[in-house]
């Protein structure tokens, strides 16, 4: 706070004179009478005396919200279910290429019929209510869901570690998990933290992220039937750091809505029930 001369040559008065009290240094209290002036777009308080405190304050603004109006854009239905299949393209090519380059069997299957059931949900999933602004959160999710594809050309062959039957079992349970998710979830679906329908049961009634839980599973499924080291380092990247940190995110941004609070506070564990 800074103080300015009382006989300011530009003040107009913007309030009406009103008594307050206020503590001196001393701890004693005394009255003062405060006057509320407007000066070059800052708000001033006159009192009796010498001088004018000034407040970093400033009237409200004209400019548009520039936040509210793109969260109006965003929530837009014809807009959102526009966005959707086309979010979902990097990840049907990312399907493709495994199918031509990799024959890695039923994890294969498993993963393409998980983009499937993506697609379909996303064409016709529910318009958010609120969607998060943040470009640091955009920019995780971004990196977070098209991981595998931006690391596509670091990705090899590899060599199997397993029998077939082994991560044909681990892909079965990640496909499994992954159909009961997206049934529990229905139409409320997003890639960017945005606030849709609250789901509390089913498959979230037991963990707040069995989508990432299902999704996870066939990394490892892929790994067994395809290790090299270079494979090791960018799937664990991807289990370990980016889709923990983006379930993080997503609940840093819901967990404005009290009813998601509450939920959290139900349902404690995150991928693994009773667990984690």
């Amino acid at each position: 706070m800074r103080w300015i001369a009382r006989d300011d040559p530009d003040r107009s008065t913007i309030g009406d004179r009103r008594l307050d009290r206020k503590a001196n240094g001393g701890g004693k209290r005394i009255e003062v009478r405060t006057e509320k002036w407007k000066h070059r777009g800052e708000l001033k308080f006159l009192e009796r005396g010498e001088l004018v405190a000034t407040n970093q304050a400033v009237a409200p603004s004209t400019t548009p919200n520039l936040t509210f109006n793109l969260m109006r854009v965003l929530s837009l239905p014809r807009l959102d279910r526009t966005i959707a299949p086309i979010a979902c393209v990097p990840l049907v090519y990312l399907a493709y290429y495994r199918y031509e380059h990799w024959h890695h069997g039923f994890p294969l299957i498993a993963s393409a019929l998980n983009v499937l059931i993506l697609v379909v949900t996303m064409v016709i999933r529910r318009p958010p209510q609120r969607v998060t602004p943040n470009p640091w959160y955009r920019l995780l999710v971004f990196v977070a869901t098209y991981w595998d594809l931006l690391v596509l050309s670091f990705l090899e062959q590899g060599c199997p570690l397993a029998r077939n039957w082994v991560t044909d079992v681990i892909a079965v349970a990640s496909l499994l998990m992954v159909i009961w998710a997206r049934l529990s979830l229905r139409r409320n679906i997003g890639f960017v933290p945005a606030q849709r329908e609250l789901v509390h049961n089913g498959a979230y009634g037991y963990m707040r992220h069995p989508v990432y839980t299902g999704g996870l599973l066939t990394t490892p499924a892929f790994l067994l039937r395809g290790y090299s080291p270079q494979n090791a380092l960018f799937m664990s990247l991807r289990i370990l750091w980016f889709r923990p940190i983006k379930s993080l995110v997503e609940e840093d941004f819901l967990r404005a809505d009290p009813q998601y609070a509450a939920y959290m506070q139900r349902v404690r564990a995150r991928w693994i029930p009773y667990l984690i």
